[in-house]
């Protein structure tokens, strides 16, 4: 690839890897004269199909400035940084998903073992300030309980890992993100692999307090 591109193209990555890996991918262009710009994106299927995906950028801010309006035509761009930014900003984003897909579930298992509606709890709850795009669509998913996957465990527990390598090359303690990791770890042992990452619920509430 390195050899085939030429002085001023750009080249951009919109999958989810690690900030390593995009360093070294934009360093190896750079050679070339050419451009790199790592660029992930949230948002899943539906976002994809409806153009409002979230894609966070990184590399040259003039670079992404060139193609930000191509950008415009799937979502919103953010530009957030040198070479490698765009992945650490996807992998705050899958922190965040991991660990709020664990709390939703535990607020659904709470309600119901203490004799409220679990549904009527999410719908009380969703327009107030722990309201959030996962308790209103991952919350309805486990309630009618369909785990057919959009982003899928094995891709969740792929995106904790990195997050786990990245934090330790930065020293950085991360206890929630760790414990995530070690849950979506013992799904796909299970053989839940490919069911959609909300079917961490499954696992929660088969747990027995100690």
């Amino acid at each position: 690839l390195k050899r085939k591109l030429k002085k001023g193209q750009i080249l951009v990555d919109m999958s989810s890897t690690k900030q390593s890996t995009a360093i070294r991918i934009g360093t190896k262009i750079k050679k070339n004269k050419a451009h790199f710009l790592d660029a992930p994106v949230s948002g899943g299927t539906a976002g994809a199909n409806s153009g409002t995906l979230a894609i966070m950028v990184g590399g040259e801010k003039k670079i992404f400035n060139k193609v930000k309006n191509l950008f415009r035509t799937m979502g919103t761009p953010i530009y957030v940084g040198k070479t490698g930014s765009g992945q650490v900003a996807k992998l705050a984003n899958q922190a965040i998903v991991g660990i709020t897909i664990g709390a939703v579930s535990e607020a659904l298992i709470l309600s119901k073992a203490a004799g409220a509606n679990p549904r009527a709890v999410r719908e009380a709850i969703k327009t107030g300030f722990a309201g959030s795009p996962i308790l209103d669509n991952h919350g309805r998913r486990i309630l009618e309980n369909n785990f057919k996957p959009g982003g899928r465990c094995s891709t969740q527990l792929k995106d904790m890992k990195n997050i786990i390598e990245t934090a330790k090359i930065y020293n950085v303690h991360l206890p929630l993100s760790e414990k995530i990791k070690k849950f979506y770890a013992q799904m796909v042992k299970n053989g839940k692999s490919n069911l959609d990452h909300s079917a961490l619920y499954l696992l929660l509430k088969k747990l027995k307090r100690n």
